[in-house]
């Protein structure tokens, strides 16, 4: 009877320790996206582009306080869909710049198109490596 009054002991324990994790701990998508940030801040700082210093800084904290595997995939998706909305974009204005015939207006509108591919692809990338 006594062991049966005390056998919820080694779940309740289980409970106690799994609890101890905080909720804030950092999962490995937002560490990939923090050191990410840590990369681009350096190579600002040693540019010396104080202006993007400053905005890397503020993502970095902003990383630090709110990032969950949730934000990230929503922050991938919106940026999936402008950049494939820059595509669409591009990819017209290079069919106007081919009906005028400009070769000028053709290379640059190429240019360009491949550039927003180029960020498609780069959106695309999972989260984690």
């Amino acid at each position: 009877m006594r062991s049966d009054r005390f056998s919820f002991i080694p779940a309740l324990a289980l409970v106690l320790a799994s609890a101890a994790v905080p909720a804030w701990a950092a999962s490995p998508a937002c560490d990939a996206k923090r050191a990410e940030i840590e990369a681009s801040l350096a190579d600002a700082q040693a540019r010396g582009l104080a202006h993007e210093v400053r905005g890397l800084k503020r993502a970095l904290a902003s990383n630090q306080r709110n990032c969950t595997d949730a934000s990230l995939a929503k922050e991938r998706d919106k940026n999936i869909r402008d950049a494939q909305r820059e595509v669409k974009q591009r990819e017209a204005d290079l069919k106007r710049a081919q009906a005028k015939g400009d070769a000028d207006k053709i290379a640059q509108r190429e240019a360009k198109l491949a550039e927003s591919r180029d960020e498609l692809a780069r959106a695309q990338k999972p989260l984690l490596p």
